[in-house]
C-alpha cells in the first residue's frame, strides 16, 4: 500500500476538522452549521452526474473504481529493470538470441516478455519497435482516459458549488423582510461552494497528480525496455547498453544503478 497517499489523504482531512473545530469552538456546531444535505446533494450530485455526461457509462465506472489506484504501491525500479535488462544483454552475447526464449518463460512483467519473444522469433526491429510503442500509446491512452475523469470532476465540483450558491442566495433576496435570517441563509449558500472545493482540492486534484506520476513511472520504465531490447536485439555492447539506459534515470538515482551495475565486455 502507498501510505503517503492514504497519510496524505487522512491528514487533509484532520486539517478540515480541525479549521472547523476551532472556527465553531463547539464539536457538537460542527453537525448543526457545516452539513448540510440539499448543499451536499446539489454539489456532489451535480458533479458527479456531469462527469457521467462526458464518459460512457464503463468509463465513468472505471474511473469511480480507480480511486483505489492511488493505494496502489508501484512495484517500478527503473535501475533494477535496467540491470535485468543488461543481465539479459550479458546473457544474449554470450549464448546468442535464442538463449532469451528461457529467460521469457520466467519473466512476471508482460511487456519486457513479449519485446523478448518478438526478438527470439527474429522480428525486425524496425517492427519491434512499432509493435511495442503501439501498445505503448494504447496503455497510456487508457491511462488518460481514468485521469480525465478525475480531472472533470474535480472541474465540476467548484462549479456545482457556486451553482448551489447561486440557488441559495436567490432564496434568500427573496426572503429579505427578516433580517436575521440573512445570515444564516448566506452561511447555507456558501456551503455548497465549501463542497465544492473540498471534492476539487481534497480528492480530485491529488487524485488527478498522483495518476499522472504513476503513468509517467508506468512509461518511463516501458520506455527503458523498449530501447534496451533493441540494443540487445542490435548485438550493442552491455556495458554501452548500461550507459544508454541510465541516461533515463535522474543523477541522484545513478549512483544506484552504478552499485548494481552488472555490464561485461
Amino acid at each position: 500500500m502507498d501510505i503517503a497517499s492514504l497519510a496524505g489523504l487522512i491528514l487533509c482531512l484532520v486539517m478540515i476538522v480541525y479549521g472547523l473545530i476551532t472556527s465553531t469552538g463547539d464539536v457538537s456546531k460542527i453537525m448543526t452549521e457545516y452539513i448540510n444535505v440539499p448543499s451536499a446533494i446539489i454539489t456532489f450530485g451535480g458533479a458527479f452526474f456531469a462527469t457521467m455526461m462526458t464518459q460512457s457509462m464503463p468509463d465513468f465506472i472505471g474511473g469511480l473504481k480507480s480511486f483505489t489506484l492511488i493505494f496502489k504501491a508501484q512495484a517500478l525500479n527503473t535501475a533494477e529493470m535496467i540491470q535485468k535488462i543488461i543481465d539479459l544483454s550479458n546473457v544474449a552475447r554470450k549464448e546468442g538470441l535464442l538463449s532469451l526464449e528461457e529467460a521469457a518463460s520466467d519473466m512476471e512483467e508482460p511487456f519486457l516478455k513479449k519485446g523478448i519473444l518478438l526478438i527470439v522469433d527474429g522480428t525486425d526491429p524496425d517492427l519491434v519497435r512499432a509493435i511495442m510503442e503501439t501498445e505503448l500509446v494504447s496503455i497510456e491512452r487508457r491511462h488518460k482516459v481514468r485521469i480525465g475523469f478525475w480531472e472533470t470532476l474535480g472541474a465540476m465540483g467548484p462549479a456545482w458549488g457556486m451553482i448551489g450558491t447561486l440557488i441559495g442566495l436567490v432564496d434568500m433576496l427573496y426572503n429579505m423582510q427578516d433580517i436575521s435570517k440573512v445570515g444564516p441563509a448566506m452561511a447555507v449558500a456558501l456551503i455548497t461552494t465549501l463542497y465544492g472545493s473540498m471534492l476539487a482540492n481534497w480528492i480530485c486534484i491529488p487524485v488527478t497528480g498522483k495518476l499522472k506520476s504513476d503513468n509517467d513511472a508506468e512509461m518511463m520504465m516501458k520506455e527503458v525496455m523498449i530501447e534496451g531490447l533493441l540494443s540487445i536485439q542490435a548485438g550493442e555492447n552491455p556495458r554501452v547498453i548500461e550507459e544508454k539506459l541510465k541516461s533515463f534515470l535522474a543523477p541522484a538515482d545513478r549512483q544506484a544503478a552504478e552499485e548494481n551495475a552488472g555490464g561485461e565486455e
